[in-house]
């Protein structure tokens, strides 16, 4: 996957015919007028794992998926960039629950590459989530350089678009990480106390552990 003829770096995913079919389902339902001449290509009856089949049927799908960018609708839809990482990222939650941090990284740096390549027509809000669970899994993993790096990343549009309960989770991994390295955090502390007390209680005390794990619940 590449954003632009002039993106040289490639990221790969990989999605059997039935996720394609699901895909195609989920946008028919929803811009059915927009495409009612795209067609998803035939899975073949006979002789599917022939490699001159599975050559030509992923070049079909390529271009199937280049017409559906070419779509504005599509684009921009949630279903466009749920299709390239909502199994990754459920994978990767999956594993920091369990504590497997170093393997839940992998997976999220894949997703954070491919949301990257997406964010120009998706929400300026789409990288909060995945740049928020590599801060968990760096901070528990004893790197604090990187959790604190991910975290900080995070934080404008979490501030910007009012994800509040965002916002307040990293800035307090932002304070506990800070402190660890000796970062000047003073006005982290005062913009978390502000936003204490203007919310009045309203923003919960969840750690950013508990907010990452609770968005895929």
């Amino acid at each position: 996957m590449r954003s632009g003829s002039f993106d040289s770096h490639q990221v790969w995913v990989e999605r059997r015919y039935r996720d394609f079919s699901c895909f195609h389902q989920q946008l028919l339902e929803e811009f059915e007028e927009e495409l009612e001449d795209l067609v998803l290509p035939r899975k073949l009856l006979t002789g599917n794992f022939s490699p001159e089949n599975i050559s030509e049927r992923r070049l079909a799908l390529q271009d199937y998926l280049a017409q559906l960018f070419s779509t504005r609708c599509v684009r921009h839809s949630p279903h466009f960039s749920k299709f390239f990482t909502e199994p990754e990222l459920k994978q990767a939650h999956t594993l920091l629950r369990s504590g497997q941090f170093t393997l839940a990284v992998e997976l999220l740096q894949t997703v954070l590459e491919i949301q990257e390549k997406l964010v120009p027509w998706q929400k300026p809000t789409l990288t909060v989530p995945t740049l928020s669970a590599l801060a968990v899994c760096y901070r528990d993993l004893d790197e604090p350089e990187r959790a604190f790096g991910n975290a900080h990343r995070a934080l404008p549009a979490a501030r910007r678009y009012g994800l509040q309960q965002y916002r307040a989770a990293l800035l307090e991994l932002l304070l506990e990480v800070g402190y660890q390295l000796g970062r000047p955090v003073a006005q982290l502390q005062d913009e978390l106390t502000a936003l204490r007390d203007a919310e009045r209680g309203e923003v919960s005390s969840r750690s950013l552990k508990e907010v990452v794990i609770y968005e895929f619940l």
